[in-house]
């Protein structure tokens, strides 16, 4: 369960005073599967980022099964992120020098799993999303939606409670980004928590719950079509 408790984010660019959350209540089941949706600069990538540990609260709480996310030092919250937490980006964010596997790899290293069983989980991991034969290839000899797929084998290959994949289908057409959402799918309904930061409302659908927010409020919440693998 994830609860975010009158939440504000502010911040300051110059003299300008920007509020990206404003007192946002919203709870998050375990195992749900929840879109945010929302005009540029309107505070859900905010929300994403404060519920996945990379940035704190001004004021308010972010409670995850009980913890509260603001008790946590550095390190500690630095564990919650590798532990608990898998990120998705629209960039991919790979590490260009580093092949597939190695990529995946990584947060394995930062977990310190061994070096014979981080290639074993980082291979079977890239397997079970149809990469087996591209573990030794560098992203930018990919494609893509290959490339997405290497970003969400290492957001998933430590088994986090936590998916949050921020624009995931954005850089790819129609056809991958539909892939991309089938994977999001099968992954919640084997019970993974998925959010989803999108602009894009065939997206949305895919999720039980749509949240929609402007200005950092909270100003809808809607159902969506369907999780069905």
């Amino acid at each position: 369960m994830i609860r975010l408790e009158q939440a504000t984010r502010l911040y300051r660019l110059g003299d300008e005073r920007i509020q990206a959350l404003d007192n946002v209540d919203i709870s998050i089941d375990d195992g749900d599967f929840v879109a945010v949706m929302g005009p540029s600069g309107s505070g859900k990538t905010t929300m994403a980022n404060v519920i996945g540990g990379l940035d704190r609260l001004n004021s308010g709480r972010v409670v995850v099964d009980d913890r509260d996310l603001a008790r946590y030092s550095d390190s500690e919250m630095s564990r919650y992120r590798n532990r608990h937490v898998g990120f998705v980006f629209q960039n991919f964010n790979l590490h260009a020098g580093r092949s597939a596997l190695s990529n995946v790899m990584l947060p394995l290293m930062f977990a310190k799993v061994g070096r014979r069983e981080r290639g074993r989980r980082a291979a079977a991991t890239l397997e079970r999303l149809g990469l087996g034969d591209r573990l030794n290839h560098r992203p930018h000899q990919l494609s893509g939606g290959q490339r997405q797929r290497v970003a969400i084998a290492r957001a998933i290959v430590n088994k986090p409670q936590v998916l949050i994949a921020d624009e995931p289908t954005g850089n790819l057409d129609s056809k991958r980004g539909a892939e991309i959402m089938d994977l999001f799918t099968e992954l919640n309904g084997e019970g993974m928590t998925v959010l989803i930061i999108t602009h894009d409302a065939q997206v949305a659908e895919r999720a039980r719950r749509i949240v929609h927010i402007q200005d950092g409020r909270i100003v809808r919440v809607e159902n969506g079509q369907t999780v069905a693998a």
